[in-house]
């Protein structure tokens, strides 16, 4: 059978099952990280992946993504459709075995995927196994052919229900409650947010995704098409539109020399942060690894070399470093790895030692072509490069100040912090409070053995805005560092964080319900994203969420956090007073402790990261100098706004 033959015979053959299912429903969190919104927004992912494993194989362009009214799911491709003849081993239909068979799927077919996005083969069959009811249509060879499963055992044997002229996949789930405890409900943006990642990432497809919960006055379902034909070069104006470029152009490339496809595109802006988001076969590695340090290499190299030749290195009186020639610089990273090895299990790593050489050389490639056919833009970065450094010897001094001042170095705490007397940072918890007045009443309601207060005087700096040197010369923002314990940069890394000495694993910001609060608490997002986004992705960083009204009848009174509660309450207790709080300061000590502070009644949001590169271009958009998107955001999402009343 020839190679072309043999690669467009998707058949059983081509499904190689690897294990059972036995483990997934008794500890889901193995196969999908965990069981709340964010696991159950990934069984979406794995299932579109199979899709997308498609497209990469040249068989399918055209994805629907739907939300149906229950909260079910459904996935349309017009791929291949998954095989349904019988499989040899297995001795039942090859869909029968994809989807309830772990490990089972053609992309350990060399055949049939080069490379494969998902959860090598986990996918689809992990998605059946946590999900309350699943039905697979597949329209292949002129016939259409269904099964269906409840909690990953199957109803009956794969059947043929019709003919048809169409081609491909539909796969429609209802994940169960019974291991989605905390919601089943599906978020729109967060999915939203990723099919545009898919469809920048995938040139050429076309993802539809529809909300069928939510309609317009004309009757029509909430959707969105996405399609991308210039892929990457779309995807950096996408992330830096709130930003200032400071060139005129996109730089990008792809080669697919050797057996590393590679596509680049970056830009230089006026910015002061580095946003370098890497990719391998559809996931996002934000920790980086192999690519990204061929990508740092290549840049580094090329540019460097370009900088001595320019002669506008000459007056400076210290070393270019790495980090300086990144810069205000925004860039997509995207490799096609045939048999990636990711570090640890969660796949944010990427470990192949053969792809740094492939990802360097093409990068220099684009590079030097681009600076030498645009010499402006060229001088232009360079100059950008000699600020970044010497901001940066300005910045280390700066931080050296910070370090000098931090417990471990024996300057002692900040003079606001009133600390506990827990030593064990899994037992304590620190607060970031909205000013004096607030503080004080937090210190007095707090349980001092384990809670620390550290009240924050007014709005701290907007690091978005902000050089590297002036964040560390912020008085607020040193007396953060050294109240967390937590040090940042080396002689190596200017920007690495350390968090050996973090005094707190609980690190909560404690604002008011008001406009000015919702403002603090995310300038200390801000913060935390930039400059200590190690914190957030442990999980060590929450909101509080303090009451918004008090409803009070005789001796009787209750809380209430929003309008709903309110109305639910003034109407059970009818003739209640009610009171608003507008912030922290009106609560007395008792009250805070027991709606806010104690953990056998309090609320805690904890922050997470879904999507980095859309927390990115948010945070740029939220806190930068560009008006026009910052308020169209606004009015797209007043509905969850908090107004100040």
């Amino acid at each position: 059978m020839s190679e072309e033959v043999k690669k467009n015979n998707y058949s059983a053959d081509s499904i190689q099952a690897l294990e059972g299912l036995e483990h997934v429903r008794m500890r889901p969190s193995m196969y999908i990280g965990d069981v709340g919104p964010r696991g159950l927004h990934h069984l979406v992912y794995e299932v579109v992946d199979n899709s997308i494993d498609e497209a990469l194989a040249g068989h399918c362009d055209h994805i629907t993504v739907s939300i149906n009214e229950n909260n079910s799911i459904t996935v349309e491709d017009n791929g291949r459709g998954i095989p349904v003849d019988i499989h040899k081993k297995e001795g039942v239909s090859a869909l029968q075995v994809v989807m309830t068979k772990i490990g089972a799927g053609g992309k350990f077919d060399k055949d049939s995927y080069k490379v494969s996005g998902g959860l090598h083969g986990v996918g689809v069959s992990c998605v059946n196994a946590l999900s309350d009811h699943l039905h697979a249509t597949v329209y292949k060879d002129g016939k259409v052919y269904e099964q269906e499963y409840e909690r990953g055992k199957t109803l009956y044997p794969v059947r043929q229900i019709g003919e048809t002229t169409k081609r491909g996949t539909t796969v429609t789930f209802l994940p169960d409650r019974s291991i989605f405890t905390q919601t089943i409900e599906y978020n729109y943006d967060t999915l939203a947010a990723r099919m545009r990642e898919l469809s920048f990432l995938n040139k050429g497809i076309t993802i539809i995704l529809t909300d069928c919960r939510v309609t317009n006055e004309n009757g029509e379902f909430k959707s969105e098409i996405f399609h991308s034909e210039n892929g990457l070069t779309e995807f950096v104006k996408y992330l830096d539109q709130t930003r200032v470029p400071i060139i005129g152009n996109v730089i990008a490339m792809e080669s697919d020399k050797g057996e590393v496809p590679v596509e680049v595109a970056l830009i230089y802006n006026d910015s002061y942060t580095e946003n370098i988001h890497s990719y391998v076969n559809n996931i996002n590695t934000h920790e980086g690894g192999t690519h990204l340090q061929g990508f740092r290499m290549g840049l580094t190299r090329t540019l460097k070399k370009y900088a001595d030749s320019s002669g506008l290195l000459d007056k400076l009186k210290f070393e270019i470093s790495g980090d300086d020639f990144r810069e205000g610089l925004t860039a997509i990273v995207s490799v096609k790895v045939a048999e990636p090895q990711f570090e640890g299990q969660t796949k944010t790593k990427l470990g192949n030692r053969e792809v740094v050489s492939p990802v360097s050389q093409a990068v220099a490639d684009m590079l030097e072509a681009y600076l030498e056919e645009n010499p402006n833009d060229a001088k232009i970065i360079v100059q950008k490069v000699i600020l970044a450094a010497q901001a940066r010897h300005a910045a280390k001094k700066a931080r050296e100040m910070v370090q000098r001042k931090t417990v471990m170095t024996g300057g002692g705490l900040p003079g606001k912090l009133s600390d506990c007397s827990e030593q064990n940072p899994e037992k304590c918890e620190i607060f970031f409070v909205e000013g004096d007045s607030a503080g004080g009443t937090a210190k007095q309601g707090r349980d001092r053995n384990f809670q620390a207060i550290m009240p924050l005087r007014g709005k701290i700096l907007n690091v978005e805005k902000a050089m590297h040197h002036k964040v560390f010369e912020s008085e607020e923002i040193r007396n953060i560092f050294t109240a967390l314990g937590v040090t940042i940069g080396t002689e190596e890394d200017s920007k690495a964080l350390n968090l050996s000495k973090l005094r707190y694993h609980k690190v909560v910001i404690m604002t008011d319900a008001d406009v000015d609060g919702s403002h603090i608490a995310t300038l200390i997002l801000t913060f935390f994203f930039r400059y200590m986004r190690e914190l957030i992705e442990k999980g060590y960083v929450y909101i509080a969420t303090p009451p918004l009204y008090l409803v009070k009848k005789g001796n009787k009174k209750e809380y209430a956090w929003n309008e709903e509660e309110r109305l639910a309450l003034t109407e059970k207790m009818p003739g209640a007073g009610v009171q608003r709080y507008k912030g922290l300061g009106e609560m007395n000590a008792e009250q805070l402790w027991e709606t806010t502070l104690n953990p056998e009644h309090r609320t805690l949001r904890k922050v997470t990261i879904d999507n980095i590169t859309e927390a990115d271009r948010v945070f740029s958009m939220l806190m930068g100098d560009e008006v026009p998107p910052r308020r169209e955001f606004i009015e797209q999402n007043a509905a969850y706004a908090k107004i100040d009343a």
